[in-house]
């Protein structure tokens, strides 16, 4: 196998569209429970109460909805100009642009389905105000008084049209690991699980049944215990949240996992992946075949059909 590339540290955050700005930043804040960092033009700038940097998630205003980009943040500065370079021998490279509110120069390309990816190494860390300073100093922020309290970003899932051609690109340009994938009987390539670290997943593709192109799934924040979940689908149900399947326990990766619609209509996952780590250095892709999937998910709740259907923007 190849050996394993770690210049990029972590997923870093996540631009979402929203047609309902105010609706959705108030579900953001009040009812999921971030908190907000900044604003800068359309923009608001959110962070869960662990998350070190500046944000995790930008909401920005617009007439439609998905995702516009996604950050990943780099090992060093040498890292950063090595995946630059990894990626511009592939011929997908966008150019730099000068960062953000909440970071430096980001390098941005574009994967095969049409999803903005940018690479960023100089970063703003999070310095709470006195009210938000935390007992711990080894954490980023005082836990919020919120019934729903997400300690971070944990990932993302994006549909794509050909998952195989993703499954082939992004570990080239990220230095990513394939650590979960589904296969059909055909062939076909359903889903794809990757990882630049030692999480079990940062970002996974599925493919779009509808055919589309450069479509958003879900973007997904981590609480402390199962228990959190169960306590945010009570929230989620007295504030008229859709609630669209859950809470119940993934077979692929095994994660706790609730899935909502905010106002806009893009999909929000609450998650709890427990302790799962990959820790080895040569992990082998767990494979699951279209048999194994139709069983539903790890305690037989069939998967919904709108998971296969529903992306923003609407397609």
């Amino acid at each position: 196998m190849d050996e394993p590339i770690f210049d990029i540290a972590h997923l870093g955050h996540v631009e979402l569209l929203t047609d309902k700005p105010d609706e959705s930043l108030d579900f953001f804040t009040r009812v999921l429970g971030l908190s907000e960092s900044g604003r800068e033009g359309e923009s608001v700038f959110l962070r869960a109460f662990d998350d070190y940097e500046f944000h995790t998630l930008k909401l920005t205003a617009a007439p439609t909805t998905g995702m516009r980009h996604v950050g990943y943040r780099a090992t060093s500065p040498q890292a950063l100009a090595r995946r630059v370079a990894a990626i511009e021998a592939m011929g997908c490279g966008l150019g730099w642009s000068d960062g953000d509110l909440g970071h430096g120069p980001a390098y941005r390309f574009h994967d095969p389905d049409g999803h903005v990816f940018e690479i960023y190494y100089e970063t703003r860390r999070y310095v709470p105000p006195p009210e938000e300073k935390p007992a711990l100093k080894n954490q980023a922020q005082r836990v919020p008084n919120r019934v729903i309290a997400p300690r971070r970003l944990d990932h993302l899932n994006l549909l794509a049209t050909d998952v195989a051609a993703i499954r082939d690109f992004v570990p080239k340009a990220l230095g990513s690991r394939v650590t979960e994938q589904i296969v059909l009987d055909d062939g076909t390539v359903g889903g794809c699980w990757f990882t630049v670290n030692n999480k079990s997943y940062d970002v996974a593709y599925t493919r779009d049944a509808t055919g589309a192109r450069g479509r958003f799934h879900h973007v997904t924040y981590a609480v402390d215990q199962r228990e959190h979940i169960l306590q945010a689908a009570d929230v989620f149900l007295e504030n008229g949240v859709h609630i669209e399947t859950g809470p119940h326990k993934h077979a692929v990766q095994q994660t706790f996992f609730l899935y909502v619609w905010e106002p806009a209509g893009n999909r929000v996952e609450l998650a709890n992946a427990g302790a799962r780590l990959i820790l080895a250095p040569d992990w082998q892709t767990v494979t699951w075949t279209q048999t194994e999937r139709m069983k539903g998910q790890a305690w037989g709740l069939k998967t919904i059909e709108s998971f296969h259907t529903h992306g923003t923007p609407p397609a």
